[in-house]
C-alpha cells in the first residue's frame, strides 16, 4: 500500500464552531422546544384548572398550544409513515446497468483537466463513454482517485477497511433499492448481476477486494436507511404557508403573475402583452431548490419579474421541497417521468416548445399565408431558457433526458446533478454531522424537515438524478449553457464538478467563485447574480 494513497488518509477531524452553538441556542432550540412548551402548558392548565381563570391572551395561548399538541401527534404519525419502506421498487434494470457502467467510465478517459486545446475539441467528442473498462493497476492515478471517491459512500473510511461484502451490500441497494438478503435467498439473476457489477468495479478500482464483511463499515443507502426527521410546530408551517401565499398575491398585483396547474404540476407564469413569440426573447423557466419555496427565493424571483419584462417567465412550484405542509401533494412527489412529461406538456401548450421533435423542421408550402402561419409556429417552438438552482437541477436534468430539444439554453447554479454518483452531496447534506452554524441551519431547517426527508430518503432515484455531460445540448457553447459553482460550497464537491466539466471542454461557460458558498450566486449584488442576469440577457435570440 502506497503511503501517498489518498484513499487511505483519514478524514480530518472537525470541531463544532461557536457559530454552531449560536444557531443552536438562538434558532433551533427555541423552535424545537416550543412543542414541549405547548405540551407542558396544556398539561399545567388542565391539571391545575387555571384554564378557567385565563384572560383572553391566556386562552389564545392555550388554544394555540392545544393545536400544537394535536399537530405533534399527527406529525409523529406522518414520520412513522415516511420511515416505512420506499414506495418505489427496483427501477429499470437495463437503465441502472447502463448508468452503472457510465459511472465506472467517468474519469477513465485520458482527458486533460483543462479540456485540452480548443482546436482539439470536436462538437460531439464522446470522452469517457467511448472508453473500455479494463483492469487498472493499483497505483494508476485513475484507480486511486476512484477509490478515494467511492469511499464517500462508506462514510469516508480508509479504503482498505472496505471488504467485498460491504460493496455487495451497497451494489444491491443501488441496483434493487433493497437490503441484501442472506446468500441463500438472493435470486439467481440478482446474484449474477451483482457479481458482474463487482467484477467490473474491481477492474476500475485497481484493487482486489478482501472477501467477507467488515461490520464496522456501513454504506450510505439513502432510500432504505433510517430517515432523520425533527419536528417543528404547526405555527411554523402556517407562517411559511401564509408568507408564500402573500407573495403569490403580490406577484399577481405587481407583475400580473398567474398561478396555474396541470395534472398536479403547479407553476407561476407571466407573459408580457407586448412579447412576440417570433422576434421576442426566449421564454425563461426557473426551477428552485430545497428550502422554503418562494419565501427563500423571493429576491431572485422578484428580480426576474422586475428586470426581465420583455419575455415570459415560468416559475415551477414544488411543494414537496418547499415545506408546504398543507398541500395535497406534500408527501407525494412526482417521479421523473411524471414531472418531465407534465412540464413538457405545459411548454407545448403554451407554444414555447414542441414536444414532437420531428415537427421542428419546416415543410414545403405554396401560399404566402401558409408561409406566415408556419413562420409563427416555428417561432413559437424555439425552446426555452431553463435556470435551475441546487435540487432544481434534478428536474432540469429530467427535462434534458426526456425532452432535450425543448430546452434551448441551460443555466445551472450550484448543480447537484453532476457527479452525484460520487456520494458527496448525499454525505454532506444527509449524513455528515453538523459542525458549523450554516450546516446546522441546513440540517434542521431543511434536511430534517419531513417533506424534504421524504423526498430524499424515500423517493431518491440516483439514475434519474445523475446528469452526464453528453446529455447536455450545446454544453460547450457559453451562449447556450452556463454553469455556476462556488469553491466553498458545503453541499456539493465543486472542485470535482469543475474538473468533470472542464475535462470535457467546458471553459467560457463555467463561472467559478473560489470563495462562493451554496446559493451565493443567487444573492443580489454579488458577481454570480450579475453573471446570471448578464447571460440571460445576452444571446437571448439564439
Amino acid at each position: 500500500m502506497s503511503e501517498t494513497d489518498i484513499a487511505e488518509l483519514p478524514v480530518p477531524k472537525r470541531t463544532r464552531t461557536s457559530c454552531f452553538y449560536l444557531v443552536l441556542f438562538l434558532a433551533v432550540a427555541p423552535l424545537w422546544s416550543s412543542i414541549l412548551f405547548a405540551w407542558g402548558f396544556v398539561v399545567y392548565a388542565l391539571n391545575t384548572g387555571k384554564i378557567w381563570s385565563f384572560k383572553w391572551p391566556g386562552r389564545v395561548l392555550f388554544a394555540v398550544s392545544v393545536c400544537e399538541t394535536f399537530f405533534s401527534v399527527y406529525h409523529f404519525h406522518l414520520s412513522r409513515y415516511v420511515a416505512g419502506p420506499s414506495p418505489y421498487g427496483p427501477g429499470n434494470l437495463l437503465e441502472i446497468q447502463a448508468a452503472y457502467t457510465r459511472l465506472l467510465k467517468a474519469g477513465l478517459a485520458n482527458l486533460p483537466e483543462d479540456g485540452g486545446d480548443e482546436e482539439s475539441l470536436v462538437a460531439e467528442r464522446p470522452g469517457s463513454p467511448a472508453e473500455t473498462i479494463v483492469q487498472l493497476e493499483r497505483n494508476d492515478p485513475r484507480a486511486v482517485d476512484f477509490r478515494n471517491s467511492l469511499r464517500t459512500w462508506f462514510r469516508k473510511v480508509p479504503w482498505s477497511s472496505i471488504k467485498s461484502g460491504n460493496i455487495e451490500k451497497w451494489l444491491y441497494w443501488a441496483m434493487y433499492n433493497a437490503n441484501l438478503p442472506p446468500p441463500h435467498e438472493i435470486p439467481e439473476s440478482h446474484q449474477a448481476a451483482v457479481s458482474d457489477a463487482l467484477e467490473l468495479l474491481q477492474k476500475r478500482l485497481g484493487w482486489k477486494l478482501e472477501s467477507g464483511t467488515n461490520p464496522d463499515v456501513e454504506p450510505m443507502r439513502l432510500t432504505i436507511d433510517k430517515v432523520f426527521i425533527l419536528w417543528r410546530p404547526l405555527s411554523y408551517y402556517a407562517l411559511v404557508s401564509a408568507i408564500n401565499r402573500g407573495l403569490k398575491m403580490m406577484y399577481r398585483r405587481k407583475w400580473s403573475v398567474h398561478h396555474r396547474s396541470l395534472d398536479g404540476l403547479e407553476y407561476l407564469i407571466r407573459v408580457p402583452k407586448q412579447w412576440d413569440p417570433i422576434t421576442g426573447p426566449r421564454p425563461l423557466v426557473f426551477i428552485h431548490g430545497l428550502g422554503l419555496g418562494l419565501l427563500q427565493y423571493h429576491l431572485l424571483v422578484s428580480h426576474l419579474f422586475r428586470s426581465l419584462t420583455d419575455r415570459p417567465i415560468l416559475v415551477l412550484l414544488q411543494p414537496q421541497i418547499s415545506q408546504d405542509f398543507f398541500h395535497p401533494r406534500f408527501l407525494k412527489p412526482m417521479s421523473r417521468h411524471e414531472a418531465a412529461d407534465r412540464l413538457a406538456k405545459v411548454l407545448h401548450d403554451l407554444g414555447w416548445a414542441h414536444m414532437d421533435s420531428e415537427s421542428d423542421t419546416t415543410t414545403d408550402v405554396d401560399s404566402e399565408e401558409e408561409k406566415e402561419v408556419q413562420k409563427v409556429l416555428v417561432g413559437k417552438r424555439r425552446g426555452v431558457t431553463m435556470l435551475s438552482h441546487s435540487n432544481g437541477s434534478y428536474t432540469h436534468a429530467w427535462m434534458l433526458k426526456g425532452y432535450p430539444k425543448m430546452v434551448a439554453r441551460s443555466c445551472f447554479a450550484d448543480p447537484v446533478t453532476f457527479c452525484s454518483w460520487e456520494g458527496d452531496v448525499c454525505y454532506n447534506f444527509m449524513y455528515r454531522p453538523a459542525m458549523t452554524g450554516m450546516e446546522l441551519l441546513m440540517r434542521y431547517f431543511v434536511g430534517s424537515e419531513i417533506g424534504v426527508a421524504n423526498l430524499l430518503g424515500r423517493h431518491f432515484d440516483w439514475v434519474s438524478n445523475s446528469l452526464w455531460f453528453e446529455e447536455i445540448p450545446n454544453a460547450r457553447d457559453p451562449s447556450k449553457t452556463l454553469f455556476l459553482l462556488g469553491g466553498a460550497d458545503a453541499i456539493l464537491n465543486s472542485e470535482r464538478v469543475k474538473r468533470y466539466l472542464t475535462s470535457h471542454g467546458v471553459r467560457k461557460g463555467l463561472w467559478y467563485d473560489p470563495n462562493g458558498r451554496h446559493g451565493q450566486a443567487l444573492i443580489a449584488g454579488g458577481p454570480g447574480h450579475a453573471e446570471i442576469f448578464r447571460w440571460l440577457q445576452e444571446h437571448e435570440h439564439l
